[in-house]
């Protein structure tokens, strides 16, 4: 392919990303940033109460949560107090051990027996809405008295009504999904960072 015809074909279907992602994005109702508000406030007064804040998720999903631990266990937009914020999918030896031994299903629901106390909040990020072990996952924290935030999309999916918060994007393509995803935790990281550590 001709060098100009490859940037041509680049450029258009960057440009059809693009535009994909702002439609998404133009799809936000109110109910999805109410969803957000509340989901804000849920981490604001689980963390400065001293709770904790579990993440999990499968995949690209995984890599998301381990990023929202980054942001508040580190820093997001500044310098400040340390944020307690765990990422389930980081401990290999836990997870190998209990996927051979009780199944992959339960490699999250596990963790969140030992570690999760009422008060804290179990945060679970996936695209379907569906993934076995993040609905084992929710359940268990349910039965503690932790209260349970999903990042979904195509309507929430299973996930939707085990959660106390759901915010589900309007999308099919799970690419759209986490990019969207991807904003909605920034926005909330920037939020929880600004009244936690004031």
């Amino acid at each position: 392919m001709h060098k100009k015809t490859e940037r041509q074909a680049f450029n258009a279907l960057i440009d059809l990303r693009i535009h994909g992602f702002i439609g998404v994005l133009s799809q936000l109702d109110s109910a999805a940033r109410d969803a957000l508000g509340v989901a804000a406030h849920m981490l604001v007064d689980c963390l400065s109460s001293g709770g904790t804040v579990f993440v999990c998720g499968n995949g690209g999903s995984a890599a998301d949560a381990q990023h929202i631990s980054g942001e508040l266990a580190g820093r997001f937009l500044r310098d400040r107090r340390a944020l307690r914020c765990i990422a389930l999918s980081v401990d290999s030896s836990v997870l190998t051990a209990v996927g051979n031994d009780y199944g992959f299903d339960q490699i999250f629901s596990r963790q969140v027996g030992a570690y999760v106390r009422p008060g804290d909040v179990l945060w679970c990020l996936s695209t379907s809405g569906n993934s076995p072990n993040l609905l084992e996952a929710a359940r268990k924290a349910k039965s503690i008295g932790a209260a349970v935030l999903g990042f979904t999309g195509r309507g929430g999916g299973k996930l939707g009504p085990l959660c106390d918060v759901c915010f589900s994007v309007p999308a099919e393509r799970s690419y759209d999904i986490q990019q969207v995803q991807q904003l909605a935790y920034h926005v909330l990281c920037e939020f929880v960072e600004k009244e936690c550590c004031e």
